[in-house]
C-alpha cells in the first residue's frame, strides 16, 4: 500500500510540474528508480539517436555540431568556440588555458599550436573494443565531444579521470595503470568542468553500455552501485551544477531540423537528479523539481546499534529498523565515519578487512526513496579480537633452477589461525627478502658455492613462525656455455587473434640481466626501427643459463601461453611510446629486433624487405645448432617453421638441452596442455621423470624410457605443474598444464 500511495504522489507530481520536464520524456515512466530507471532512458535515447553524425566529411559532421553547441557567448569574441578544460580569458602567455579560440583555427593537422580540435571525454582507447574515430558510432557521439585547446587535450592524452581541485591538470591524488606505466597519475577536468564530464560519462555508459563503462574512464569505486558506475561521478554530477552550454548543447541535438543534430538528449543534463535516482549517492539537482519536492520528511535514526560475531578481522552489525512517512529504502553504516556498508531491507551487515586488536566507531543512518536521509545513529564501538598464534612453520623446502649464480627456493605454505601475510627468507643466517609468494629467487652468488637456507612465516599481527628446516644446495661451476649473447628462439604469429610470443634463450653458460635489452620492430619492412620496448621491466630481470625468458602480447588467450609467460607486452591501447601493444603486435610482414643498449643483436625477418610477408600465420623454431644471434634473418639455414597456433615449444629450447654433453634434443613430452590421463614421452634414453607442484611438492615419480614411455597422471588435478626430467646428474624441467 505504502509503494501504491508513492506512485500516485509522484505521479501527481509529474502533472503538477510538467512545465519544467522536457516533453522528450513524456513516453518514459519517471517513476522507476535504479536499474529500471536506468534501463528505461537507455532506451530512449537509443531509439531517439536517429542521425549517427560523421566524424569528418563534406556534409555535416562532428565538426559542425561543434562549431554550433559549443559557440562561446561573449560579445567581445564572436564566432569563437569554448574550450573544455580551459578557464582564462587569452590574456596571459600560455594559449592552452584559453577558456575560448577562433572557430576558425581548427586543427588542420598542419602542427599549429594555437588551433582546437575535438576532445573524446571517453577516450577512445578506454572503450571495449577501442573505438576507432573514423567509424560513425560512439567514437563520433557529438555528446561527448568537446572543443579542446589542441596541446592540452594531448597532454589529457587517455588518461583516466581522478580527483583535484582548482583548474584541469594533472591528478596528485588519484593514479591508474595507464601510458606512463602502472602509477599513471589521472587527469582533473577542473572545477568549472568536472560535472560536465561527469554527465557526458554517464550518457556514454547508457548509450553504449558495456563499450563505454565508467570504470574503465575514471578513478573510483562501484561498491556502492549496481553496476560499473562509480563514485567519482556521482560526486561530481552532484557537486557542479548544469551549466549553460550543456543546456544548448541538448537542445540543439534533439531537433533534426538542424542540420549536425543526433535527434537524442544527455538525460543527466536535463536532470541531474536522474543519476541519484539510479545510482544513489548524494543528491545532485532536482530541476525538474518531481522528486525531491514529493517528499521532505527524512526517515527517523536507526537505534539499538549492536556489533557482535567479533573475529579478528571481522564483525557484525545489526539494528532496529527506522520508520519513514512513506518507506524506508535503505541504509548506510559508517566504520569511523566512512560509508563502509550499504544495504535495502537488511538490517544487518558484516565488516571485513579489519585490522585486529583494534576499536572501530559504528554509525548507521536511514534513507528514503527520494534520498532523505536521518542522522546517523549514535556511536557503538568494537574491537576487533588479538591475535597472539603464530603460523605454522613452512615446511618442504626445495631447490630448482640452480645456476652458478643463482637458485630459486621453493617451500610449502604455513598456516595461521588469520592469515599468513608474508614470509622471510635467510640465506647462510642472514635475512634476504621478504615475499608474499611462496617462491623465492636469489640471485648474484658465487659459482661453485654452498648456502643454507631458511624460512620464517609472518602473519599479520606480527607474529612469526619457528624457523624452518635448512636446505642446502650448491652453486654450478658456471661458464659451460656455447653463445655468447641471448638470442630469439621462438617466433609466435597465428592467424588471427593476440596469441603472439618471442621465446629469447641464454646458452651463455651464465646469468644474464635484461637491463638494457629491448625489442622493436619496422612496421611494413620499412622506415626505421619503431616501439622500443625493455624487456628488464617485469618481475622477471635475469635469464638463468639454459633458460628462456618469454614475452607474450598483452591481450594473449592460450592458457599455455600465459602459463609460459614472464612478460607481457605494452597495453593494447592508442597511446605512445607503443601505440596498440607494438612491437608485441607484429604481422608476417614486420622485421622483430632484439636490441643491446640500443644495437642491433639478433633479427627475425627481412629489413627493408618491404611488404613482403616473410612469417605470418607460423610459429618459427630457432634451430638447435644454431649458438648464438645473428642480425641477418636466415630461415632456410637457422629456423624450422611450424604450423600455426603451435606452442608446445613454448617455454624450453632444444638447445638448452645439450648439458655437460648429455643431449635432450631428441626428449619430447605431450600432450601438453592435456586433459588425458596419460602423459607420454618421445625418448631413446633411460631418464627418471618427476613431477612437482607449483609450491615445490614431489607428487609422482617414475622411469621412461624407448620401451616404456608413458605415466600415468589420472591423480592430478587441473593446474600447472613443473616435471623434472633427469639423466644421471643433469636434467631439464619443463611445465605441464592438466586442463
Amino acid at each position: 500500500m505504502i509503494k501504491k500511495l508513492l506512485i500516485i504522489s509522484i505521479c501527481l507530481l509529474l502533472t503538477t510540474f510538467s512545465y519544467s520536464q522536457e516533453t522528450y520524456y513524456n513516453d518514459v515512466d519517471l517513476t522507476l528508480s535504479g536499474t529500471d530507471l536506468k534501463d528505461a532512458l537507455a532506451t530512449k535515447i537509443i531509439a531517439t539517436h536517429t542521425n549517427v553524425l560523421p566524424y569528418t566529411s563534406s556534409q555535416p559532421d562532428t565538426w559542425d555540431a561543434i562549431k554550433i553547441t559549443d559557440e562561446y557567448i561573449n560579445p567581445q569574441k564572436p564566432g569563437d568556440v569554448t574550450l573544455f578544460y580551459g578557464w582564462e580569458n587569452g590574456t596571459d602567455q600560455d594559449i592552452t588555458n584559453d577558456i575560448s579560440r577562433d572557430e576558425r583555427f581548427q586543427d588542420d593537422g598542419s602542427g599549429a599550436l594555437d588551433v582546437w580540435n575535438r576532445e573524446h571525454v571517453f577516450p577512445k582507447s578506454l572503450a571495449n573494443p577501442i573505438l576507432n574515430t573514423d567509424v560513425p558510432g560512439a567514437a563520433t557521439d557529438a555528446h561527448h565531444l568537446r572543443a579542446a585547446d589542441r596541446t592540452r587535450n594531448s597532454t589529457r592524452n587517455n588518461r583516466k579521470y581522478g580527483r583535484g581541485t582548482g583548474t584541469s591538470n594533472f591528478s596528485t591524488v588519484d593514479f591508474h595503470a595507464g601510458l606512463d606505466g602502472p602509477n599513471t597519475a589521472a587527469w582533473y577536468p577542473g572545477d568549472q568542468w568536472k560535472g560536465d564530464a561527469a554527465r557526458m560519462i554517464m550518457y556514454m555508459y547508457l548509450r553504449y553500455g558495456a563499450v563505454c563503462l565508467p570504470t574503465a574512464v575514471g578513478v573510483g569505486s562501484k561498491q556502492f552501485t549496481q553496476d560499473e558506475m562509480i563514485d567519482l561521478f556521482l560526486q561530481w554530477n552532484a557537486e557542479d551544477p548544469v551549466s549553460q552550454i550543456e543546456k544548448t548543447r541538448n537542445t540543439y541535438h534533439e531537433d533534426l531540423n538542424n542540420a549536425a543534430a543526433q535527434g537524442n538528449r544527455n538525460p543527466f543534463i536535463d536532470n541531474p537528479y536522474l543519476a541519484t535516482r539510479i545510482w544513489g549517492g548524494d543528491s545532485a539537482e532536482d530541476l525538474w523539481g518531481i522528486y525531491t519536492s514529493t517528499d521532505t520528511q527524512a526517515p527517523t535514526t536507526p537505534t539499538n546499534v549492536i556489533v557482535d560475531a567479533i573475529n579478528f578481522t571481522a564483525f557484525d552489525v545489526s539494528w532496529a529498523a527506522a520508520t519513514d512517512n512513506i518507506a524506508v529504502t535503505g541504509y548506510n553504516v559508517f566504520v569511523d565515519g566512512v560509508l563502509t556498508s550499504q544495504t535495502t531491507t537488511n538490517l544487518k551487515v558484516t565488516i571485513t578487512n579489519l585490522t585486529p586488536n583494534t576499536s572501530y566507531a559504528i554509525t548507521v543512518l536511514a534513507k528514503d526513496l527520494i534520498n532523505n536521509k536521518s542522522a546517523q545513529s549514535i556511536a557503538v564501538n568494537g574491537t576487533t579480537l588479538q591475535d597472539t598464534t603464530p603460523p605454522t612453520t613452512p615446511t618442504n623446502l626445495v631447490f630448482s633452477n640452480v645456476t652458478d649464480t643463482s637458485f630459486k627456493l621453493i617451500w610449502a605454505a604455513a598456516t595461521d589461525n588469520n592469515a599468513v601475510t608474508a614470509y622471510d627468507v635467510y640465506l647462510n643466517g642472514t635475512l634476504n627478502a621478504t615475499v608474499t609468494a611462496l617462491n623465492h629467487t636469489i640471485i648474484n652468488l658465487t659459482p661453485s658455492t654452498n648456502y643454507t637456507c631458511y624460512v620464517i612465516a609472518k602473519d599479520g599481527s606480527g607474529n612469526s613462525s619457528s624457523q624452518s628446516q635448512t636446505a642446502n644446495t650448491t652453486t654450478t661451476a658456471g661458464g659451460m656455455g656455447v653463445a655468447s649473447e641471448l638470442f630469439i628462439s621462438e617466433y609466435v604469429e597465428p592467424f588471427e587473434g593476440n596469441n603472439k610470443a618471442l621465446e629469447i634463450v641464454n646458452l651463455t653458460g651464465s646469468t644474464v640481466s635484461l637491463v638494457g635489452y629491448s625489442i622493436r620492430k619496422q612496421s611494413n619492412g620499412s622506415g626505421t626501427w619503431v616501439d622500443d620496448f625493455s624487456i628488464s621491466t617485469g618481475t622477471v630481470n635475469s635469464i638463468i643459463p639454459n633458460d628462456v625468458f618469454v614475452i607474450t602480447h598483452i591481450d594473449t588467450a592460450n592458457d599455455y601461453l600465459i602459463a609460459e609467460s614472464d612478460l607481457l607486452g605494452p597495453p593494447n591501447i592508442d597511446t605512445t611510446p607503443n601505440p596498440f601493444g607494438s612491437p608485441l603486435n607484429f604481422n608476417g610482414n614486420d622485421p622483430i629486433g632484439l636490441f643491446k643498449d640500443g644495437v642491433l643483436i639478433d633479427i627475425i625477418g627481412d629489413f627493408n624487405g618491404g611488404s613482403s610477408v616473410f612469417a605470418a600465420n607460423v610459429t618459427l623454431r630457432r634451430n638447435s645448432d644454431v649458438t648464438g644471434p645473428s642480425t641477418t634473418f636466415n630461415e632456410q639455414d637457422q629456423w624450422t617453421a611450424f604450423p600455426q597456433e603451435t606452442f608446445n615449444g613454448i617455454g624450453f629450447h632444444t638447445a638448452t638441452s645439450s648439458v655437460n654433453g648429455v643431449v635432450f634434443n631428441n626428449f619430447k613430452m605431450y600432450p601438453n596442455p592435456t586433459n588425458s590421463n596419460t602423459l607420454f614421452f618421445d625418448t631413446d634414453t633411460n631418464a627418471k621423470v618427476e613431477i612437482y607442484t607449483i609450491l615445490g611438492k614431489r607428487i609422482l615419480s617414475n622411469q621412461v624410457s624407448n620401451t616404456n614411455k608413458e605415466i600415468n597422471i589420472a591423480s592430478l588435478s587441473k593446474g600447472i605443474y613443473i616435471v623434472k626430467i633427469m639423466v644421471d646428474n643433469n636434467f631439464i624441467s619443463k611445465k605441464l598444464i592438466k586442463k
